[in-house]
């Protein structure tokens, strides 16, 4: 397993990141989801990403006993807040924050997260309230460092720009869906991250798994997969003819000797603003092959030869 910067933090995260959205706390069950944690680390992963919304905060209930044995400083764990909790709770007020942090850190069973961040913009709630807030949680001690998810080049900017004129601890991340069938951050999320000391840690590099080559055009998903279960989640991935270039991808795999998963993820690791892509896993075996991706480089006729597949 490689390691990278994470924006200018110095925190070395692994390049393959742990996640649960849609998996643990919900749909894979608890000694599976343990596997798979536990797989992560004889991998080297050392970096798990949840948010408080995932399961409705059982996520992050499950991340806190399945990670409770280790040390604490064996792993950078991070989770996020925005979205409405079983409660009602929900946005980026200061109020929430300071209040949703303390219900993440004893869900997670610690003292503190290495990284708080924003799950989506917060356009009802002004941007120096949340910031300034973001900043008592670091200054307090229970977040080491905040990042933001699903925001845009200009947000990101004006957030940065908010918290260096305040002296406030500013963003070291951001979380934008990125794959090869999502290139979208390319034209401003990345540019302006680079231009402001913050990496990206990529969410949905498989484009939820169609990218592994396991949905086939023409045929119905396989049961138990993410398409036949939660199909509101894959995002148009699944029309015939995204599956049909997607499968063109097969023989570019098959020449360099890894599966389609780890081609796509090297793919979207080719990039050095990337600090990590996060997978989701159910099984131990999809965490190992995953983690495989880090490391493996793609040279420009490979990475032509994908485009011109894809297009």
């Amino acid at each position: 397993m490689r390691f990278r910067q994470l924006g200018d933090s110095g925190l070395q995260v692994s390049e393959i990141c742990l996640g649960s959205w849609l998996t643990y706390g919900s749909a894979t069950e608890t000694s599976q989801a343990q596997a798979c944690v536990d797989a992560a680390f004889d991998v080297g992963i050392n970096f798990f990403d949840t948010a408080n919304v995932y399961a409705g905060g059982k996520a992050e209930e499950f991340l806190g006993g399945a990670l409770a044995s280790r040390p604490r400083d064996s792993y950078i764990l991070a989770t996020k807040l925005m979205g409405e909790m079983p409660d009602g709770g929900r946005g980026l007020s200061r109020e929430q924050i300071l209040t949703q942090i303390d219900a993440s850190l004893t869900r997670l069973r610690t003292d503190f997260v290495d990284l708080y961040q924003a799950h989506s913009f917060d356009a009802k709630v002004p941007l120096e309230e949340t910031l300034e807030a973001f900043d008592d949680v670091v200054k307090s001690g229970k977040a080491r460092f905040i990042g933001v998810s699903n925001w845009n080049g200009e947000q990101i900017r004006r957030g940065v720009e908010v918290c260096r004129a305040n002296g406030w601890a500013k963003p070291i991340s951001s979380q934008p869906q990125y794959s090869l069938l999502h290139r979208n951050p390319e034209d401003d999320v990345i540019p302006a991250s680079r231009d402001s000391g913050i990496s990206q840690i990529v969410y949905s590099p498989l484009a939820q798994g169609v990218l592994s080559g396991k949905y086939k055009p023409g045929e119905q998903p396989a049961e138990g997969t993410r398409a036949a279960a939660r199909p509101e989640y894959m995002w148009g991935y699944t029309e015939n003819d995204v599956l049909e270039r997607v499968q063109r991808l097969r023989p570019i795999a098959d020449g360099l000797g890894i599966t389609m998963s780890q081609l796509a993820l090297a793919w979207v690791l080719r990039e050095p603003n990337v600090a990590a892509a996060i997978v989701g896993a159910s099984r131990p075996e999809q965490v190992h092959d995953n983690a495989s991706a880090s490391g493996i480089g793609l040279d420009e006729p490979t990475l032509q030869a994908i485009d011109d597949a894809l297009s």
